[in-house]
């Protein structure tokens, strides 16, 4: 039986929600065609660069797409570059199964997007709520619970408070609700044990428990310089980007199933629709997603995404272990999609706060490295999932001096909501619940 280092208290006779502490224990209507979007005229780089929105890379050598060395027994490597205002496309790179994936990330009309693609929040709640669910069902198969059936509802809430141009704008993240649904034959002690142990051996634990201060190194107009507030990794900077992403190909593959588009995302009583609303110069907003997780018969995993608050469109992702993990590699694995969940919410910070301000941002890219440790059911470790601060390297060219570049880096930092959860001791409030047949 697989013996996980923290406590779990016996369950309640009658409330059925448990908190698992991080135990350390722009208006655009478009049509889908396969996973392309068509825009109207508005230019739309995403579409225009004729590839697959998402694709596994085939030729990630001759791309030079490196993964980093491993440390804790995945890493994953991140390569961001800005396509627009909002858009951006990200290779990510997993040491642990050598596959490459490219994303694409964008936003809805609340931030000025073209709604193509998700937005980085999608990418990382994605993640999250595979990493729950692989290790519930890899400690459900060691301890022989049989579980005919399961469903995973996770609700993500963040916050956007105060003002960006005297500084004090600050994105913040909130507990998460997770509703375990199963149809087994298992008694119901068995079944809180199982759900409450397979969150805290989930990978993505290691982010969500205790305060992790993401580090960083800054290029300005090809210079090296001191980042300010934040703080440095401490390492040599990564080589700067270049261009990996025009050589990297699709593998021969149909891909038009890993993330599609559904439509927009229901209406809940605090949703709000107000275009460039999030492009606001002080703000004070509580955002909101739901992912629902589901397994196929092949062991991949079915996501839909909803976009409350903001109101925003609803995606599909599909999502998968690589071979070596046990699955079949037919999709991005969830540490690559929380990887490109932060690469993408912090880019995004980068081009707001150039909005708001009207400052001269031209380009920026960042090389970013995550570091898990194993499932700790799936990986056999026994142990609670970790994992290492996130280190970013971040590329800017602009108009602006090296203190505009210093500035623009901490103000990223302070509104990413991802950065911010990192930072958060966060509980996992687990409610489990019968799935009918």
């Amino acid at each position: 039986m697989l013996i996980l280092n923290f406590q779990v208290a016996s369950p309640p006779a009658k409330d059925y929600t448990w908190v698992c502490a991080a135990m350390d224990t722009a208006n655009i209507k478009g049509m889908q065609t396969g996973n392309r979007i068509q825009m109207n005229s508005q230019p739309n780089p995403l579409v225009d660069c004729g590839k697959p929105l998402f694709f596994q890379v085939a030729n990630s050598q001759a791309a030079d797409i490196t993964a980093p060395a491993l440390r804790m027994g995945e890493a994953v490597r991140l390569y961001v570059r800005s396509l627009s205002l909002m858009q951006k496309e990200a290779l990510a790179a997993s040491a642990r199964s050598g596959a490459v994936w490219r994303l694409a990330s964008d936003e809805g009309a609340y931030l000025a997007g073209l709604d193509a693609a998700p937005c980085p929040l999608a990418f990382f709640s994605t993640g999250m709520v595979c990493s729950f669910m692989n290790e519930i069902l890899a400690l459900a198969k060691i301890r022989g619970l049989a579980v005919n059936n399961i469903r995973l509802v996770q609700d993500n809430y963040y916050t956007m408070r105060g003002s960006a141009r005297d500084g004090s704008m600050t994105g913040g993240a909130r507990n998460v609700d997770l509703s375990v649904q199963m149809d087994s034959d298992a008694d119901r002690d068995s079944l809180y044990q199982l759900a409450m142990e397979g969150v805290a051996a989930a990978s993505v634990n290691g982010l969500l428990r205790g305060s992790k201060s993401s580090l960083f190194s800054l290029t300005h107009n090809g210079r090296r310089i001191e980042t300010g507030r934040a703080l440095p990794p401490g390492g040599p900077t990564l080589p700067d980007l270049g261009d990996r992403f025009t050589p990297a190909q699709p593998a021969d593959a149909d891909f038009s199933g890993l993330v599609r588009r559904n439509g927009p995302s229901p209406r809940l009583e605090h949703t709000v629709t107000l275009a460039n609303d999030s492009l606001a110069e002080r703000q004070d907003r509580l955002l909101h997603l739901r992912v629902i997780c589901a397994v196929r018969e092949d062991g991949a995993k079915e996501v839909t995404q909803y976009l409350y608050n903001p109101h925003g469109t609803s995606f599909h992702f599909l999502c998968d272990e690589a071979p070596i993990a046990g699955g079949g590699g037919l999709a991005p694995d969830a540490a690559s999609y929380l990887s490109a969940g932060i690469g993408f919410c912090f880019m995004t910070q980068f081009g707001r706060y150039a909005k708001i301000m009207h400052r001269d941002l031209r380009e920026y890219q960042i090389v970013q490295d995550t570091h898990f440790s194993p499932g700790g059911a799936s990986g056999g470790t026994g142990q609670a999932g970790t994992a290492a601060p996130v280190e970013t390297h971040v590329y800017l060219e602009t108009g602006e001096d090296d203190d505009f570049a210093r500035n623009i880096l901490a103000m990223a930092e302070q509104t990413c909501f991802l950065h911010a959860l990192c930072k958060t001791d966060l509980k996992i409030r687990v409610k489990v619940e019968p799935l009918s047949r």
